[in-house]
């Protein structure tokens, strides 16, 4: 009978993941050969990677451009004393890899709005929020419905939070669920853009590591289903979980598709090209664009880029960054010290007399997808290139 029972538990030999094998529809492969973004290592952040990295999720891109303080220690499981100074982002990558030695993270030091590319959001299973800021959700929702991947997003405040999924092209998308004090918020953000940041009176909003631990929970769980999408489980798309943890209510909400909305903006046929953003002129890329789409053919790029400054006392400077990151000290005149004026351009005609400068040098990210127009007919081409210096070692 020992024999017996010594055969039948070794038939039986677990693994990191076999109590997860349990579950009826689960495939750990589809684990193992996805690859997610998530944006924000803060308290909702670090629960979200904890969770992806139990899990034996393959890859793990992790965005934040802040570093740890204090205040993050009592609502970050991944933080230790010793990393206050330290970039989120990379304590939060190491400590990923050394939980799970399966899964590959990197850290991105990077702003979401204007350092990721479209051809990175491409190449996800998912983006995976963690933010309280609204400007960001929007760039990660029109990035995210541009080629066509769902964007799961996370929020709280002290013991409360909400949980949504956001599935392209069908279905409601962040922006439809913006509400008219949403948009004055990132205008009046945005309207601050000009100020230091020492200027702008950042608020603190309360949040417990309770909180964040169910509401990244559900975000977690929310991308499980879909990443076993043919099995017929019922999603949050298009949905709001909403948590009272005073109460301990919950409830989902339906949001609307907004048919007028403008992030329902889909890239259609993104072609690959051997160009990289770092090393291809702009005088170059738009002789390419034109071989492919005729004579007539321009650039256009989704951002608009500061290209000059100049000053009323007669003095100019280079500028060369996207409008979203430029400061009130960038246009400080030198001279004068007043303000400067500054030009903006969006596309590429062949009449710029910048053209041997290179995307990058401008500020379109690694692998992003710029567009070819030729009146209304356009074409999309990736920065493909890139890929492995954007991708390496994942």
């Amino acid at each position: 009978m020992a024999e017996v029972l010594e055969l039948n538990s070794s038939e039986f030999e677990e693994d990191r993941y076999s109590r997860l094998r349990l579950i009826p529809w689960w495939e750990q492969d589809r684990l193992k050969n996805a690859c997610i973004m998530v944006v924000g290592a803060g308290a909702i952040g670090n629960e979200l990677i904890k969770n992806l990295t139990l899990l034996g999720i393959g890859r793990i891109l992790i965005i934040d451009m802040d570093k740890i303080e204090h205040t993050n220690l009592t609502r970050s499981v991944l933080y230790r004393a010793h990393d206050v100074g330290r970039y989120k982002a990379e304590v939060a990558a190491e400590r990923a890899s050394e939980m799970n030695p399966d899964v590959k993270a990197k850290a991105f030091i990077s702003n979401i709005i204007d350092d990721i590319g479209l051809g990175v959001f491409r190449r996800m299973d998912a983006v995976l929020g963690g933010l309280d800021n609204r400007e960001a959700r929007l760039a990660i929702n029109q990035s995210c419905y541009k080629v066509n991947k769902p964007f799961i997003d996370g929020a709280i405040e002290a013991l409360n939070g909400f949980a949504r999924v956001f599935t392209p092209p069908e279905g409601a998308c962040y922006e439809c669920t913006m509400t008219e004090l949403d948009w004055k918020l990132i205008n009046k953000r945005k309207s601050c853009a000009l100020l230091t940041h020492e200027q702008m009176a950042e608020g603190k909003i309360p949040t417990t590591p309770t909180s964040s631990a169910v509401i990244a929970g559900v975000q977690v769980q929310e991308l499980l289903k879909l990443l076993h999408a043919d099995r017929g489980l019922p999603t949050l798309a298009g949905k709001c979980y909403v948590f009272n943890g005073l109460t301990h209510d919950s409830y989902v909400v339906e949001y609307q598709r907004k048919p007028d909305c403008m992030s329902h903006d889909t890239y259609e046929n993104i072609e690959e090209k051997p160009w990289s953003a770092r090393s291809i002129t702009l005088g170059q890329l738009l002789s390419e664009v034109k071989a492919e789409m005729g004579e007539n053919a321009v650039i256009d790029f989704d951002r608009d880029i500061v290209t000059r400054a100049h000053c009323s006392c007669s003095e100019n400077k280079e500028i060369f960054m996207p409008l979203h990151k430029l400061r009130g000290q960038d246009i400080v005149c030198p001279i004068c010290g007043k303000t400067m004026n500054f030009d903006t351009v969006h596309s590429i005609t062949g009449t710029e007399d910048f053209l041997d400068k290179t995307p990058f040098e401008i500020g379109i990210p690694l692998l992003h997808i710029i567009s070819g127009r030729v009146g209304y007919e356009m074409r999309y081409f990736e920065f493909t290139s890139d890929f492995d210096e954007v991708f390496e070692g994942l």
